[in-house]
C-alpha cells in the first residue's frame, strides 16, 4: 500500500515562507503524477500543483508565481516551496500520487498543516 508522510508545515507570517516535504513509500513516483491538494476552512480539498514524469508543472490560479513544486526521484520524495503566503493559505497540506489523466490513486495521508497569521 502507497503511504505519504508529508511534514513542514507550521506557522507563519503574511509574505512568509515554507517548503513542504512528501516522503512516498510503496511506489516509484518517478513513474507517476505528483500532486499537492490543500484543505481549509472551507473543508473543500483543493488542487494546489501536480508535477508530471517529465516534470512539467500545473498550478491552482491562487498560487501561481508564489509555489514551486518540485520531485527528488532518487530520495522518492515531493516538495512544495512556498513563498508570499497569505492568509488564504492557511490548510491542512496532502500530497497524492495520480494516474496520467489526473485520478487521485491512494487513500489520503495525515497533511501538514499550513497556518498564515499576523
Amino acid at each position: 500500500q502507497v503511504q505519504f508522510v508529508e511534514s513542514g508545515g507550521g506557522l507563519v507570517q503574511p509574505g512568509g515562507s515554507l517548503t513542504l516535504s512528501c516522503v512516498v513509500s510503496g511506489s516509484d513516483v518517478s513513474r507517476y503524477a505528483m500532486a499537492w491538494y490543500r484543505q481549509g476552512l472551507d473543508n473543500k480539498r483543493n488542487f494546489v500543483a501536480q508535477i508530471n514524469i517529465f516534470a512539467a508543472t500545473k498550478y491552482g490560479e491562487s498560487v501561481k508565481g508564489r509555489f514551486t513544486i518540485s520531485r527528488d526521484n532518487a530520495k522518492n520524495e515531493v516538495y512544495l516551496e512556498m513563498r508570499d503566503l497569505k492568509p488564504d493559505d492557511t490548510a491542512v497540506y496532502y500530497c497524492m500520487r495520480q494516474a496520467i489523466d489526473g485520478t487521485n490513486l491512494d487513500p489520503w495521508g495525515q497533511g501538514t498543516q499550513v497556518t498564515v497569521v499576523s
